[in-house]
């Protein structure tokens, strides 16, 4: 019976293609099924033989080990050059999308506390 091994749901395409390539490398028998067009299903990998699954698993993560640890090396790297984004990098860059960001969050709160503030009086 066949047995789902990898989620892709909001992972990239390239980490998606690494992951196929290497369950392919391994040779492991894997099909992929996706969301559809209102998203009701599962875009993931699924394994064809359930036996293989403990061995599958251990390939993935081992790459997502690999993977998390790459991440953070970039992005150690951005700090250490001193291009990693900052609150205020984005203030700088992108000042209407951050205006609109704190705009939404106040009209949340303000949604939020009101009610209970007119409770209050």
């Amino acid at each position: 019976m066949a047995r789902l091994l990898f989620r892709l749901g909001n992972v990239p395409d390239e980490e998606a293609e690494e992951v196929r390539a290497l369950l392919d490398a391994r040779g492991f028998d894997t099909y992929e099924t996706r969301a559809g067009f209102w998203g009701l299903g599962v875009a993931a990998i699924w394994l064809h033989d359930e036996s293989q699954y403990e061995a599958a698993r251990e390939v993935l993560d081992a790459y997502q080990e690999g993977l998390a640890e790459r991440m953070r090396q970039a992005r150690d790297d951005l700090v250490e050059r001193g291009e990693a984004p900052t609150l205020w990098s984005r203030l700088r860059h992108h000042p209407v999308r951050m205006l609109l960001v704190a705009v939404a969050v106040a009209v949340i709160l303000a949604l939020t506390l009101l009610p209970f503030l007119w409770l209050m009086n």
